[in-house]
């Protein structure tokens, strides 16, 4: 993997001021999502109050997240802005490796977050009660999923191979190997689908509730409760920042994996790969900014001691179990007084 044997091909791939844009987008991907989690952890370490069960898996997230930055964000800016791969087979599969690894346990992590609140507003009277364990639990999950099904292609079965551009390393969608189309596939299924479908059912179920429960909230006036608006709102944001991150590089991988004809243009193939490596800066966004118990520690971090939300300080999680305290789900799901 010399420069020699590629940049010829890779010259035919996409012009010099092409690589440089893509070196640009990415380094300011890589730099943002860089210093946004390592915030979150920062802030995190410094006030013991936020060190909470349901904080654990948003610092892990945050880690996940930096880790995928640093490891897969800053390499591809170099060898965007060179043009060519210059890290030789060796460098190839082991940031293919760290990528995969930090980026399945980010989306494990996104699932475990998205038990944790359903959990948090659906079971307010503690008939379901979180607790630190289970935090810790799920934290440890989320690593050893990811690093049972990553290794495999450093022993033989899988293999890492460039993609899109030949800027950087991932699984190889490509190669009609069957030990290598049962790897991704298998891959595929308990690394996207799993966590997906994990994702879909908890904030299906959490939004189900919640509006059973403003059912009885509505003022005479016919407004809606706002807690419902607010958290509706963040699910929301949430699943659609996955979709927009995560699906179309899942479903580009599915498409060559089912289809051996199919040929994707390496250009066209490297949108959702950096589509994937930009959630490194939503998710401290989405995840932790918008919480506003975390918000109101971080904001004066960032503004030298000044917080336009001073007065917002309670978590959303908080605020919605307060209301849900008032009421009590049956087991059937309906809501009694």
């Amino acid at each position: 993997m010399e420069r020699d044997g590629n940049a010829s091909a890779d010259a035919q791939l996409l012009s010099p001021s092409g690589y440089a844009a893509l070196a640009a987008v990415m380094g300011a991907f890589s730099v943002a999502g860089i210093l946004l989690n390592a915030l979150v952890i920062v802030v995190t370490a410094r006030h013991r109050q936020l060190r909470q069960p349901l904080s654990y898996a948003l610092v892990n997230l945050a880690v996940c997240d930096l880790g995928c930055a640093a490891c897969g964000g800053l390499p591809t800016t170099v060898t965007s802005a060179m043009g060519y791969f210059s890290l030789g087979r060796a460098g190839c599969v082991l940031e293919a490796f760290a990528v995969a690894f930090f980026g399945i346990a980010s989306l494990c992590t996104i699932g475990v977050i998205s038990v944790e609140r359903y959990v948090v507003v659906c079971y307010p009277m503690g008939a379901v009660l979180f607790q630190t364990r289970h935090a810790v639990a799920g934290v440890v999950l989320s690593w050893v999923w990811s690093f049972v099904w990553n290794t495999p292609p450093l022993f033989g079965w899988g293999s890492y191979e460039l993609e899109g551009v030949k800027i950087s390393c991932a699984p190889n969608w490509y190669s009609r190997d069957p030990g290598n189309v049962s790897y991704v596939t298998i891959y595929f299924l308990l690394c996207f689908a799993v966590p997906f479908s994990v994702i879909m059912v908890s904030y299906s179920r959490l939004l189900w509730t919640l509006r059973q429960v403003t059912k009885l909230q509505v003022s005479e006036t016919g407004s809606t409760n706002r807690v419902e608006v607010q958290v509706a709102r963040m699910i929301v944001v949430m699943v659609l920042a996955f979709l927009v991150t995560w699906l179309p590089y899942a479903a580009m991988a599915l498409a060559v994996i089912t289809d051996s004809t199919l040929h994707i243009d390496p250009v066209i193939a490297t949108i959702p790969v950096y589509l994937a490596k930009s959630s490194t800066v939503y998710n401290p966004i989405i995840y932790i900014f918008m919480n506003r118990q975390f918000r109101g520690y971080a904001v004066p971090s960032i503004l030298c001691g000044w917080n336009p939300w001073a007065e917002e300080q309670t978590s959303e999680e908080e605020t919605v179990g307060s209301v849900m305290k008032s009421q009590r789900v049956s087991p059937k799901g309906s809501l009694q007084e």
